[in-house]
């Protein structure tokens, strides 16, 4: 697609309210592929202004004349998945048949599945002798991460769309690019004016004056616990409703009982895809002491087989930030197995798919999020040693369990403090909540909970 030079505010491009450009990178090569307006508070008002102007009109259509608008996104997207992928995979650098089946492919599916919740949620109940209403919350400001840049705009402007509020996107300043195609589908899909804006930016300009904007009704933020934490303290001040999808340190607990080829092989794919940028990738992997030799070994030789299958991370900063992590491991005592902090490649942001063994579970690359294709394997002696050592971080946000029988699994995972847990390789179900414990954030995403957080009750008594 070709880059806009302006904003998507009140259902037109404007021209941004300064010069400053973004350069966007291609990271498997490292050259500029395009320019985006970086946008200034100035911008964030005029967006924010015409989500409140829409606000009334949007809030009073009907759940069945909102569903049909989602529905119409839907479509959307499927007729332009092509161009969505090759765009993620343009700013991205994920490879191609992922961006397809994933970066383009499941936001697709969130964005059906609120179309049908549109329809079909009890927006109006009958408690004893009163009313309950369901109202939309207001204008929502909407701050998107990079590393699932579709996805992460679906799961909170779909629900948004489905309650009835208006909404203001900053997305990541790395991956604009998907974030303007989103709004050229929202124009496509006839979602009325002013009820989808979007302002490009900087997040300490544009994404801070979003967050402090006093038109704002709920800020839905994703992306790092430390910005989280900035962001809640701001709403806060302000009694001002927040949804914060942050950090993650996630565990993937072996039991003996397990078929360890696959829970080794599938773990290891989990954290290998989208290069590691995942909030959600079980990076570490807690395995019996009776069988972690072999683990080891199957860890070091699936992590092999991936290679050059796995992109590029982000940026030049990301990139730094992932070998340093691998480096501190080393000098923290931790054994290199497969990969290590060595660029694999003379050009483009790449990191070798990296196993690490002995670790233990303070060490730093054991407690904070790394967020690069780094796997971690930790020996534990019974169940309540695997149990302390998966609870033992400030995160909560998913994990996994492997077990000879599902009840055994989910046993130990009802003991996890953490939002999601993936039980035996389960599949991802669009309609089930998401969203952590502890540090890693507070509200849900996804199915009825997702919905849930931009709705607000009134009752009526009789």
């Amino acid at each position: 697609m070709k880059a806009h030079d302006g904003m998507y505010i009140g259902g037109e491009w404007r021209a941004a309210a300064g010069t400053d450009a973004i350069e966007v990178v291609d990271p498997a090569n490292e050259q500029i592929i395009a320019h985006v307006p970086a946008g200034t508070a100035e911008d964030v008002d005029a967006a924010v202004r015409a989500a409140r102007a829409a606000l009334p009109g949007w809030a009073a259509t009907p759940p069945a004349g909102r569903a049909a608008r989602v529905a119409a996104l839907r479509d959307v997207l499927v007729a332009r998945k092509g161009e969505i992928a090759a765009t993620v995979t343009a700013e991205l650098g994920a490879p191609l048949p992922f961006s397809q089946a994933v970066h383009a492919g499941v936001p697709i599916l969130v964005a059906g599945s609120y179309a049908e919740l549109a329809a079909s949620y009890a927006f109006e109940e009958k408690v004893g002798n009163s009313t309950v209403y369901a109202e939309p919350v207001g204008v929502v400001g909407a701050i998107t991460p990079w590393n699932y840049p579709l996805h992460q705009i679906v799961a909170k402007v779909a629900p948004a769309l489905a309650a009835g509020c208006t909404i203001v996107l900053k997305p990541a300043e790395d991956t604009p690019l998907t974030a303007q195609l989103f709004a050229e589908a929202v124009h496509e899909a006839g979602i009325p004016a002013g009820v989808f804006n979007l302002v490009t930016g900087l997040g300490p300009v544009a994404g801070q004056a979003l967050a402090e904007h006093d038109g704002v009704d709920l800020v839905s933020f994703t992306g790092s616990t430390a910005v989280g934490k900035q962001i809640g303290a701001t709403a806060g001040a302000a009694v001002k409703r927040v949804a914060l999808e942050l950090g993650g340190k996630s565990a993937n607990v072996i039991l003996p009982s397990a078929d360890l080829a696959k829970a080794v092989g599938v773990g290891v794919a989990n954290v290998m895809g989208n290069s590691g940028q995942t909030c959600s990738a079980w990076t570490r992997m807690l395995v019996h002491s009776s069988q972690y030799d072999e683990a080891v070994a199957l860890a070091a030789e699936a992590a092999a087989k991936y290679g050059d299958r796995i992109g590029p991370l982000v940026n030049a900063k990301q990139h730094a930030r992932v070998r340093g992590y691998i480096e501190q491991g080393v000098a923290e005592g931790a054994r290199l197995v497969a990969g290590g902090p060595e660029a694999p490649r003379e050009q483009g942001y790449f990191v070798s798919p990296t196993v690490f063994a002995d670790v233990t579970p303070e060490m730093t690359i054991a407690q904070e999020e790394i967020f690069g294709p780094v796997v971690s394997l930790i020996r534990y002696e019974d169940e309540d040693d695997a149990l302390r050592i998966a609870n033992g971080t400030v995160y909560g946000l998913a994990g996994a369990v492997w077990a000879g029988d599902d009840a055994e699994a989910v046993a130990f995972a009802r003991r996890m403090d953490t939002g999601q847990v993936d039980i035996n390789g389960g599949r991802f179900n669009p309609l089930a909540p998401f969203g952590g414990y502890k540090q890693s954030g507070v509200g849900r995403e996804l199915g009825s909970h997702g919905l849930a957080e931009y709705l607000q009750t009134k009752s009526l008594q009789f």
